[in-house]
């Protein structure tokens, strides 16, 4: 029964995964931008007022797209389809310890310096409960009556076979997917224990995501001690090497966190953790000090990125962004006429609609 019902449940929740964003090739677009802007007005073709809204306006896309990072879907969530997970948390380390160590105006301080000021905040940071307690998850919605009831019935038979471990893998899972992280734990450290020596990395990697989960992506002490467990188990475990990594980040341990996600760069390009860590990666290498630029996805060029871009909004349409970012990738590779040609495209595309032309105008030469 327990078995049945578990299948009824998977399959209720499975979804296809989401594509892998472009937010670092992005960013790397938009510093073009900036860059080109820089050059018009040096050689007199861009009055300066007009540079310094382009400025602005490309500055502002370049946060968009920090905040855009793609949510966490890591095994077993990525398997139910739960995105639950915000990984701008890293940035958010990172730009505190812009502000705290890299301030203008202030001599730079020595390594020695930041690691030991970066180790004793990590030692002196929130532990679970109280980050919990700090976090405002957004909330899920009510799951249907018929998921509902499966739900619960799953939750009695756990209860009369506390060892069954097909039943407490899917209970953690579940509840993680209903956003109960407190459930989805205690169900995760119950298949753990009634495991016993034959828990695997990835069995405390996942209880690790449901800790971090829950704290919407900060990466607690108590998380930090089951991703120990976890690395102990296989150092390459991919889940655990991310989490591990994005601690570092938040404590401002770039070069920890650089080592920790630099072999991930070449895993499986469709393991659950890798569009998070290819939108982060350059950020990180940059903060520790590191000259690092991050290989197009499953080895497609720049040219190959833009041209699968624009046969897109050639068939399907897309947001004025992605018209923008066609515009100065064409024009970056080379392609002027084409870029143009773009240009008066999406300007009859989003005619009437000003926030969009605002967009697409950004991105003109």
């Amino acid at each position: 029964m327990l078995l049945a019902t578990g299948g009824v449940l998977l399959q209720s929740l499975r979804r296809s995964p989401p594509d892998a964003p472009a937010t670092a090739y992005d960013l790397q677009i938009y510093r073009d931008q900036l860059a080109e802007i820089d050059r018009d007005l040096a050689r007199g073709t861009l009055p300066p007022d007009e540079a310094a809204r382009m400025r602005t306006e490309v500055s502002r896309r370049m946060l968009d797209a920090g905040r855009r990072m793609a949510p966490i879907d890591a095994a077993p969530l990525a398997r139910t389809g739960l995105l639950t997970l915000l990984v701008g948390a890293v940035l958010a380390g990172s730009v505190a310890g812009y502000v705290w160590l890299g301030a203008p105006g202030y001599p730079d301080l020595p390594l020695a310096s930041r690691i030991a000021d970066a180790e004793a905040r990590r030692a002196d940071r929130p532990d679970q409960v109280t980050a919990e307690a700090q976090v405002s998850l957004p909330a899920l919605p009510a799951p249907d009556t018929e998921y509902a009831g499966l739900i619960n019935r799953l939750r009695d038979a756990v209860i009369e076979n506390p060892d069954d471990l097909t039943g407490l893998a899917l209970l953690a899972t579940n509840e993680a997917t209903l956003g109960n992280f407190a459930a989805a734990r205690q169900a995760q450290q119950a298949l753990i224990a009634a495991k016993g020596d034959a828990a695997t990395a990835q069995d405390y990697a996942n209880l690790a995501e449901f800790f971090i989960a829950a704290t919407g992506g900060y990466v607690a002490p108590e998380a930090e001690d089951v991703l120990e467990q976890a690395l102990l188990r296989d150092p390459d475990n991919g889940t655990a090497r991310y989490y591990a990594g994005l601690m570092m980040g938040q404590a401002g341990r770039y070069d920890l966190g650089f080592r920790f996600w630099r072999p991930l760069v070449d895993g499986p390009p469709d393991a659950a953790w890798m569009p998070a860590l290819r939108a982060q990666i350059e950020d990180m290498a940059y903060r520790a000090g590191v000259e690092f630029t991050l290989p197009p996805p499953n080895g497609m060029t720049p040219a190959d990125m833009v041209a699968q871009l624009s046969d897109r909004l050639a068939t399907s349409g897309g947001p004025p962004e992605d018209w923008a970012r066609l515009i100065t990738s064409l024009r970056v590779l080379g392609n002027p006429e084409q870029s143009a040609a773009i240009l008066t495209e999406a300007r009859r595309v989003f005619a009437g609609n000003a926030d969009a032309l605002a967009v697409i105008e950004a991105a003109a030469p």
